[in-house]
């Protein structure tokens, strides 16, 4: 499934292109609303071997504002907020397909270009000792961690920049 761009929000958004790792690029809009992660929740979300979303509870569903019908089908990156570095990504896929746990901070982007951050944790779905997909359990992350990643990412992003191959 190629995701659209997003529809740029009615309040004030930086406009970016990402580029995913199947090739797929989008225009995304992030604002600088931070929805709060809801006390007491926990997202829970399940995805195929491509990453494909194929269960989103009502916590996921109602923290990133997406229907549940545009979720289920839709892949996990419809999520990605561009203050994310793919090196975070590759870092989590590279761990879950090797048949391990993974632990992270996200910022995830939600479909009105506001913005929530995560402690998440993915495994690997076993089924007949082979991988068959992967769920993701997320909780309220600590504030003072987001606070210390944030220049990390940041460095992590302009590391990425300075790699791309410039525009001839």
């Amino acid at each position: 499934m190629t995701l659209s761009d997003m529809t740029q929000p009615a309040e004030n958004a930086v406009r970016s292109m990402l580029t995913y790792s199947d090739g797929t690029s989008r225009t995304v809009f992030a604002t600088e609303v931070e929805v709060p992660f809801p006390e007491g929740r926990l997202i829970v979300s399940r995805v195929d071997l491509d990453g494909i979303i194929t269960h989103a509870n009502d916590a996921f569903v109602e923290l990133s504002g997406w229907l549940r019908e545009e979720l289920i089908g839709a892949p996990h990156y419809i999520l990605r907020h561009p203050d994310m570095p793919k090196a975070a990504f590759k870092d989590l896929w590279e761990t879950v397909a090797a048949g391990k746990k993974w632990h992270g901070y996200v910022k995830n982007l939600c479909k009105d270009g506001s913005f929530y951050w995560v402690y998440a944790t993915a495994v690997p779905n076993i089924r007949n000792g082979k991988i068959a997909g992967y769920t993701s359990v997320r909780r309220k992350p600590s504030r003072a961690r987001i606070d210390a990643l944030i220049p990390v990412y940041r460095q992590w992003l302009e590391q990425e920049k300075q790699q791309e191959p410039s525009a001839s």
